[in-house]
């Protein structure tokens, strides 16, 4: 399995998580020293999720970017999260928002 597709499996499985409302799995996936500022200004899925689609999964130097859009709440936000490897694991150090109607 190449580098990509063991982070695409990696990233579908958070995603999941997210979807299904599991936040503990979700954040255990996270650096954790940046939990207290990494939500910071980033519109993020807090509930049920109506729906959800990856939109994208990319290498960016040594990190990977994953790209999902959640609908919850009667809209969509689409979230673009950077991955690092830690200790062989990938998590995600990072969350920015992107207009949804961007990715299809």
């Amino acid at each position: 399995m190449s580098e990509i597709d063991d982070f695409r499996a990696r990233y579908a499985q958070h995603v999941g998580h997210v979807a299904a409302g599991d936040m503990r799995s979700a954040l255990a996936e996270m650096v954790q020293e940046n939990l207290p500022t990494v939500f910071e200004g980033v519109d993020v899925p807090r509930g049920a999720i109506d729906d959800h689609r990856i939109v994208g999964v990319r290498a960016d130097g040594d990190r990977m970017i994953g790209e999902a859009v959640y609908t919850f709440d009667g809209r969509q936000v689409g979230l673009r999260s950077v991955w690092e490897r830690r200790d062989g694991t990938w998590l995600a150090a990072a969350l920015e928002n992107f207009p949804p109607g961007d990715r299809a």
